[in-house]
């Protein structure tokens, strides 16, 4: 069965940076677009970032545009999110996703989902 598991999350103080990793199995990952969601509490699941099959295309929410970075490895099946310049509202879970084909910012177009992994943002 298809597996997405994420690491990296912590406590980080404002102004540090963290890199989280999602390793997947149980699917051919170079046919997968992947996501980065992330839900605070209280709050509803929000798009972070997503990139496409072969890694060439790139997606951002505003709220971390030039702070966060996806990457990928389809070598080892797993996609990353570097991190930067955490700001306390960074504070959530965060989430990886697949989608079957392309990168999306909609999370009804991912297929699979990970667990999660908590990030918290100490100001």
């Amino acid at each position: 069965q298809v597996q997405l598991v994420e690491s990296g999350g912590g406590l980080v103080q404002a102004g540090g940076s963290l890199r989280l990793s999602c390793a997947a199995s149980g699917l051919t990952f170079s046919s997968y677009g992947m996501g980065w969601f992330r839900q605070a509490p209280g709050k509803e699941r929000e798009f972070v970032a997503t990139i496409s099959s072969g890694g060439s295309v790139t997606y951002y929410s505003d709220s971390v545009k030039g702070r966060f970075t996806i990457s990928r490895n389809n070598a080892k099946n797993t996609v990353y999110l570097q991190m930067n310049s955490l700001k306390p509202e960074d504070t959530a879970v965060y989430s990886c996703a697949a989608n079957h084909g392309t990168s999306s910012r909609e999370e009804g177009e991912y297929d699979y989902w990970g667990q999660g992994t908590q990030v918290t943002v100490s100001s």
